[in-house]
């Protein structure tokens, strides 16, 4: 099953969804700072949606063929959606300041899968 397909799709899907909540739904009810930190989220959550869907046409072809590399970008890029994106969406919502401590966390899994995607063309490349 083309796991990281599907999440990448369902990803973006949400991406554009919530894109227009915020622009829709919100836009009256938050304030400029929380509203701007809403589309943040989108932002990222689509930019590493994207990037999931690349991941999983690696995966499914034989251009980098099965390389565990991918797999850890992935699962870390994905990880990184829930947790940078995530705690986003919950503070715009909330308010509530110290999940601003938990979003660099998401950052750094995007960091990792992105050196993780690097290691895996340079594994393949040599």
């Amino acid at each position: 099953m083309p796991f990281f397909i599907i999440a990448g799709a369902v990803n973006a899907f949400l991406a554009v969804a919530l894109g227009a909540f915020g622009a829709h739904a919100l836009k009256e009810k938050l304030s400029e700072k929380y509203l701007a930190i809403w589309e943040t989220a989108v932002q990222y959550q689509m930019f590493h949606a994207v990037a999931l869907l690349v991941i999983g046409v690696l995966l499914s072809t034989s251009l980098l063929g099965p390389v565990s590399s991918l797999n850890w970008a992935g699962y870390l890029l994905l990880a990184g959606i829930i947790i940078f994106s995530g705690s986003l969406y919950v503070l715009s919502l909330t308010g509530i300041g110290v999940l601003g401590a938990i979003t660099p966390i998401g950052g750094v899994a995007f960091l990792a899968g992105w050196v993780m995607l690097i290691v895996a063309v340079v594994k393949h490349t040599n």
